[in-house]
């Protein structure tokens, strides 16, 4: 089959591989119709990510057609169409039966690796490196996936791949995000970052009765559709002090809640986000926490701060005293995907939203190389790359 293969960094190349095959009685086999280029895929993109390996298969944002089913899974039928959500979850542990999908205890075979940085490990991803279980990827003609009688979500018929297809991560993201902020009515939210997991944080946020939500950006195309499609009020971090704009906006209390959608690889103005470039260029620093300090200092007094922008090890110059002494409560974390499926489906079937909106771009997947070049560099009015395998 055809698939996009991991060389090093800005480097990916669709090549032919092995057909996957199940191993396990909960394995499914997916021929996939749609998939997506994620934002966390240009960490992988850009180097960022360790314990990669030359030709990984790339890809978290997938759905088809199931072709082959194991003999433990019942919940689906071959010739079904399924969503995938982006964490694998055994459905069993501990955190899985307390709607922590991403936390499951089981589906991460290399755990031991993570443990070292982290003390604990997180579920296991597809296309997200070794350190995260050396799953191949969705960006591919097919895919194994594994605990499908958890990981599989059947979709009515009706509803076009594009619909759907961003209920595998970016979608219940943005949601999530928005519901860590704990929105109470007349509350205003502010979202760092105007990308796919940011637009879909804006939709959410209003979803969730915010009465208000301000959004940064940097890129025009970006700021337009988070102004056109989301009803934000946007600004260009370029062209105004994102803290002194927030107090006027919002009579000098700050934001209720502020979203961090961007993560390790924030962009800036100030000599914060210079450090942060030259520490992590001499590896002396894995992120650029630029959005994140903005995010501490910017919120109200007693205000809610969400992070679903990925990180990935340790940052520098954190300001935890504002944190400390405004009392702020964090919430974070990777998407609890399958806890969010039914509901946003219903909110897709009801009309209440179309994620169509978010696809600037859809490609072969033969084009996958060039679809991560105009991703990165936002060539072309890019904000979201679908690709037809």
């Amino acid at each position: 089959m055809k698939a996009v293969c991991w060389h090093g960094a800005n480097d990916v190349r669709v090549e032919t591989v092995p057909d996957p095959k199940i191993l396990n009685p909960r394995d499914a086999i997916v021929k996939i119709t749609s998939t997506a280029i994620c934002g966390s895929d240009l960490h992988i993109y850009d180097g960022y990510i360790p314990t990669m390996q030359k030709g990984d298969i790339l890809g978290h944002e997938f759905m088809g057609e199931v072709v082959e089913l194991g003999s433990a899974v019942k919940n689906v039928n071959v010739g079904d169409r399924v969503v995938v959500p982006f964490t694998i979850s055994c459905g069993s542990c501990f955190f899985c039966n307390r709607d922590l999908w991403s936390l499951c205890d089981n589906s991460n075979p290399n755990a031991w690796l993570v443990k070292k940085q982290m003390g604990h490990s997180p579920a296991g991803l597809f296309g997200y490196s070794h350190l995260f279980g050396g799953y191949a990827g969705g960006q591919a003609e097919y895919a194994r996936v594994p605990f499908a009688d958890v990981g599989l979500f059947k979709i009515p018929d009706g509803l076009t791949d594009e619909q759907v297809l961003f209920l595998t991560d970016i979608f219940p993201t943005g949601y999530m995000a928005a519901e860590n902020c704990n929105i109470k009515p007349g509350d205003i939210v502010a979202v760092w970052g105007c990308g796919p997991v940011g637009q879909f944080a804006i939709k959410s946020a209003y979803m969730l009765g915010a009465e208000r939500v301000i959004a940064f950006d940097r890129i025009p195309e970006r700021l337009q559709m988070a102004k056109e499609y989301g009803k934000a009020e946007v600004l260009n971090y370029e062209e105004v002090n994102i803290g002194e704009a927030l107090k006027e906006m919002t009579g000098g209390r700050g934001p209720d809640a502020c979203i961090d959608a961007v993560g390790m690889e924030a962009h800036g103005t100030d000599f914060m986000a210079f450090y942060d470039q030259v520490k992590q260029a001499v590896r002396l620093e894995t992120d650029r926490p630029t959005a994140l300090r903005q995010v501490i200092v910017s919120a109200a007094k007693g205000g809610h701060v969400s992070l679903v922008g990925v990180y990935g090890g340790f940052l520098d110059k954190i300001p935890m005293g504002a944190a400390m002494n405004k009392g702020l409560t964090f919430k974070m974390g990777q998407t609890n995907v399958h806890k969010y499926l039914k509901p946003l489906l219903e909110h897709i079937q009801n009309g209440e939203i179309d994620p169509t909106f978010i696809i600037t771009h859809t490609l072969p997947l033969e084009q996958a190389p060039h679809g991560y070049e105009i991703f990165k560099h936002k060539k072309d009015n890019c904000i979201k790359v679908v690709l037809k395998p």
